[in-house]
């Protein structure tokens, strides 16, 4: 077996292991991409993101809410209304989820797979 020296072993970021232990759930991103247009209602939230269901629309929000990208306001009716926004730290994403955007368009544009002139 050969010995490894003075090499460390590699580690992921902490950092970025925060950030997909909260982004990286199914339609968080999605979510907080959708807010990024301002607020919106849980009603159009949920038209928004095709296939996610009531429940787990709520419970991603309280998810974001609790990590302090998402408030929830409710709006004095009649009818009485819940809308959610981003706060500074969920706006602060917009520059970084416009670029993975930008790199979907170029690099996953092929149904989702990386097209062979980019995977050398």
């Amino acid at each position: 077996m050969a010995e490894r020296g003075e090499e460390t072993c590699r580690q992921v970021d902490a950092g970025m292991a925060r950030v997909f232990a909260l982004l990286g759930k199914r339609w968080s991103g999605l979510l907080v991409s959708v807010l990024l247009g301002g607020p919106v209602h849980f009603a159009e939230l949920r038209r928004a993101v095709p296939g996610i269901s009531e429940r787990m629309l709520s419970d991603r929000l309280t998810e974001l809410s609790a990590a302090g990208l998402v408030v929830r306001e409710v709006d004095g009716g009649p009818p009485l209304r819940v809308s959610y926004r981003l706060t500074e730290a969920g706006r602060a994403l917009d520059p970084a989820l416009k670029e993975l955007g930008r790199w979907a368009e170029t690099y996953l544009a092929d149904g989702g797979q990386c097209p062979e002139r980019f995977r050398k």
